[in-house]
């Protein structure tokens, strides 16, 4: 099993397996039927709270607002409604040989969808 990430703004492809969309919001400017979506994780997502307070930095995500950002969104992912949404996760990773966590994020080193596939594989191998 492989679990990747990749921007809902790229092109789908036969390599990507079942894509889930991972956001809590639509993605601007993608049409349902164009996104090619097999599932959309919307309780995997951070909660709004934790979305606006990302979205609040006014040093334009530094690291160690992204650090804390991660923290606090690894302690969601721990708690309901997050957990069970990352279990379905998991069970969907079992289930396909790749499994493409879509996000909207610009930047692709600091967003929330990385914080959420190293979840996703920690839980895998913690549950064996």
């Amino acid at each position: 099993m492989d679990v990747v990430l990749k921007r809902i703004y790229e092109p789908a492809s036969p390599d990507d397996g079942f894509r889930v969309l991972v956001d809590r919001l639509w993605p601007r400017g993608i049409a349902k039927a164009d996104a090619r979506l097999d599932a959309w994780a919307k309780d995997a997502a951070p909660s709004p709270g934790l979305r606006r307070a990302w979205h609040a930095d006014p040093e334009g995500r530094s690291d160690a607002h992204f650090a804390s950002f991660s923290a606090d969104y690894r302690a969601e992912l721990e708690q309901a409604p997050a957990s069970e949404a990352l279990d379905e996760l998991v069970e969907l990773a079992r289930a396909h040989q790749r499994l493409t966590l879509l996000y909207g994020a610009k930047d692709p080193e600091r967003n929330h969808a990385g914080v959420l596939r190293e979840a996703l594989l920690a839980r895998l191998h913690r549950a064996g």
